[in-house]
């Protein structure tokens, strides 16, 4: 299974077009796409757990949602509440953004490219700490005691933790 993850700007009018746009291109190239709000994403890292995860659900006919993306936006959420997950998405106007790819669509990643301005807006950044924290429910107990630099890890913890929850 192949993962790839593109990050960067996007000015979105029309969030019903732009969606219509991304299932034509997962129509196209016959992979997976799932769009969501880079602010609310913890990393690289995060994207690739979530969307590995939503695949070993998938696979082994344990996952909540039927389709994929959906799937992957509710381990990306850390929350097996649609409602919860489906806010992790794009919105109207400028979006930093990140987009998951999975399959071997050659050349998708080219025709996404046109819609995003790539940037490096998916990587972890200390302002994005109270967004994490308010979006995946840690406490500052939890960050006091394993320290704030480790919020990425506790959001990891919580896409983990979905499988056990079940």
């Amino acid at each position: 299974m192949s993962i790839q993850i593109i990050s960067g700007l996007c000015s979105i009018s029309d969030i019903e077009s732009f969606i219509s746009g991304l299932k034509d291109i997962s129509a196209k190239y016959n992979v997976v796409i799932q769009a969501f709000d880079a602010d609310k994403i913890a990393g690289e890292e995060h994207l690739r757990f979530a969307a590995e995860k939503a695949s070993q659900a998938v696979e082994s006919s344990k996952a909540i949602a039927d389709e994929l993306a959906l799937e992957i936006m509710l381990y990306a959420s850390g929350s097996r509440q649609i409602g919860k997950a489906i806010k992790m998405g794009i919105h109207r106007g400028e979006n930093n953004i990140a987009i998951v790819i999975v399959g071997d669509g050659s050349g998708v990643r080219k025709e996404l490219e046109k819609l995003v301005r790539e940037d490096d807006v998916l990587r972890y950044k200390p302002s994005k700490d109270g967004m994490l924290m308010r979006t995946f429910g840690i406490t500052e107990a939890e960050v006091e005691a394993a320290g704030r630099d480790r919020i990425p890890d506790l959001v990891l913890e919580r896409v983990a933790l979905l499988d056990i929850l079940k």
